[in-house]
């Protein structure tokens, strides 16, 4: 026989299921095609899915037509974006993640005061871009924000203003990595002053935990979500920093045979962007190849109760 436990909480955020609520809705009262600056959400399947409904995804907004309806997605924008689809007289629907804004609203904060930042967070991740795009610099002064990757990073920084300074992080972030990083920028600027509340969302931070109890009960965990998606690849590399084998997998058909050879348990847990159905398909693939019983447990983990409305003139 073999186990499979779910781990809880796992798969979609309430950030997630506010922004795809949002295309949904913005189709059904301005009709396609709907444009969305990036992916909406790091998940092929779901992406797929709108594609389907009509939904064109942009990088650049010259390759949207004035005038046409333009959903930002949960990762944010610059300020930037924000003016060009001003520019272009084009009907915005915003579908940050409203805790991605928070960071946003404390980057943009901070520039006011002149104050300089510093990011924590992954080059070229569309959040980190939308985050840095709020900074204003103001009087074209010589401050800045900074970005920081690493810990080799946080050692190696130079700032212009150390005792005029705070930090900020990407929402989707390792937490114990974030945390050794920030002790050792504590170290280097002691007056960096610190966000009144942590900026990793609830959401990676619940599906953190719940893998770490998962590691405790299985012997091999198979993590449902997008190779891009940022909270995903840091379930796993948190897996391998337990030591416990771990194969982030975008649908069912990546599982390996050999991954579960004489193998017992099972875990099976799914990134904020992951709809339970890619689950639900995991599992019945397993039953499939497995060449005895097959049984699924939950493992009992932390309630997530949030809920974020959708824009006003939506609803």
């Amino acid at each position: 026989m073999i186990r499979i436990i779910l781990a809880n909480p796992r798969g979609f955020c309430a950030g997630v299921i506010r922004a795809i609520n949002i295309v949904k809705k913005a189709i059904s009262i301005y009709g396609i095609p709907i444009y969305v600056k990036h992916e909406l959400v790091h998940n092929d399947y779901v992406i797929k899915e709108l594609l389907n409904l009509g939904v064109v995804f942009v990088e650049d907004l010259d390759d949207v037509p004035n005038g046409s309806v333009l959903i930002f997605s949960a990762h944010g924008v610059s300020r930037a974006v924000k003016k060009q689809s001003k520019d272009k007289e084009l009907i915005v629907l915003d579908a940050t993640c409203p805790l991605v804004s928070k960071v946003h609203m404390k980057v943009l904060r901070a520039s006011k005061k002149e104050m300089e930042i510093i990011l924590i967070g992954h080059a070229g991740h569309p959040e980190v871009s939308g985050i840095i795009g709020q900074y204003e610099y103001i009087n074209n002064t010589d401050r800045s924000i900074y970005l920081v990757q690493s810990k080799k990073d946080a050692w190696s920084i130079k700032v212009n203003y150390p005792d005029n300074l705070s930090y900020v992080t990407q929402t989707t972030l390792s937490i114990d990595d974030t945390v050794e990083i920030i002790e050792i920028l504590k170290r280097r600027f002691p007056r960096i002053l610190a966000p009144k509340k942590n900026d990793i969302c609830y959401a990676t931070s619940n599906r953190q935990v719940a893998l770490k109890k998962l590691a405790l009960l299985t012997e091999v965990i198979l993590i449902v979500g997008s190779k891009q998606s940022s909270n995903s690849n840091r379930l796993l590399e948190l897996a391998y920093k337990i030591g416990k084998p771990a194969y982030l997998i975008s649908d069912a058909s990546y599982i390996q045979v050999d991954w579960i050879c004489n193998v017992n348990t099972i875990g099976i847990t799914a990134g904020a962007s992951t709809p339970e159905i890619l689950v639900e398909q995991v599992i019945d693939r397993l039953r499939m190849i497995s060449l005895c019983d097959v049984v699924v447990e939950h493992m009992i983990g932390k309630q997530e109760n949030m809920f974020f409305d959708i824009p006003q003139r939506l609803q």
